[in-house]
């Protein structure tokens, strides 16, 4: 089943054409990951497929339900807010820099969206955050605040907030940036766990060997479009683009 659906894509900052012409498909159960310089349009794309920005053209649809009405001349309308919000449950999204509550508990910040915006039954609901908890090692930190986790905590915390929803997919924007490489390794770590288990997930990332051990299949932006898409083996060890090609030996 598709889980996403995005034609012809386009999006510009006043003059700056961002994302020209993009379409992209994910698969349920499928892990795909975005590669490409800073600039390339990676997380410009991530962001309206999770609907923090809006297209300027194209179409977006969650589980085959389209979330875009394309009108006569091309400019793209969104359905109705209470539509969107029921899409929005289909996925999750994790940021780079956390975007955890400050003055909430751990506990509190993975159970409050499910309990408030979902308005499921609280008892169940604290179980299971306690479950996604202990998964992404944390079950003794549900009530500390995240100025009393490192920056490794406060991601994984982050995911269990995003699986605690449930949703269908992960959009995950550079999780392990703003980490250091000990701690990147336990996120990936998780995210090789949840793959295992046929999460599907769009990672943006810039971990090359994670893409390559993991991912179903790659993407390579650069300049507002895909420039080449594929297997891992294909897209990163055996690149058919220059632009690909240059890319990996400066991060090799």
């Amino acid at each position: 089943m598709k889980l996403l659906e995005m034609k012809h894509v386009k999006k510009d900052f006043k003059e700056l054409s961002v994302l020209k012409d993009i379409s992209l498909e994910v698969n349920e159960g499928e892990v795909v990951a975005i590669l490409g310089p800073s600039g390339s349009g990676k997380s410009t794309l991530l962001r309206c497929a999770a609907l923090l920005e809006t297209m300027d053209e194209g179409s977006l649809a969650y589980c085959e339900n389209s979330a875009t009405v394309n009108l006569n001349g091309g400019k793209t309308e969104y359905v109705g807010r209470k539509q969107l919000c029921e899409l929005k449950n289909n996925f999750g999204l994790v940021f780079q820099n956390f975007n955890l509550f400050p003055h909430y508990s751990v506990i509190k910040n993975v159970t409050d969206a499910p309990i408030h915006v979902q308005k499921r039954n609280k008892d169940e609901v604290i179980k299971e955050a306690r479950e996604l908890l202990r998964k992404v090692g944390l079950e003794e930190k549900e009530n500390s605040y995240p100025c009393q986790l490192s920056g490794g905590q406060q991601q994984r915390v982050a995911i269990a907030r995003a699986l605690a929803m449930r949703p269908k997919m992960l959009f995950f924007d550079e999780p392990t940036s703003a980490l250091d490489p000990e701690i990147t390794a336990g996120i990936l770590k998780v995210l090789r766990e949840l793959a295992a288990e046929k999460m599907t997930m769009v990672i943006v990332t810039h971990e090359i060997a994670f893409a390559r051990n993991v991912a179903d299949r790659v993407i390579f932006m650069d300049g507002g479009v895909i420039v080449e898409e594929g297997k891992p083996e294909e897209v990163i060890d055996n690149p058919s683009n220059e632009r690909t090609r240059a890319f990996l030996q400066k991060l090799s």
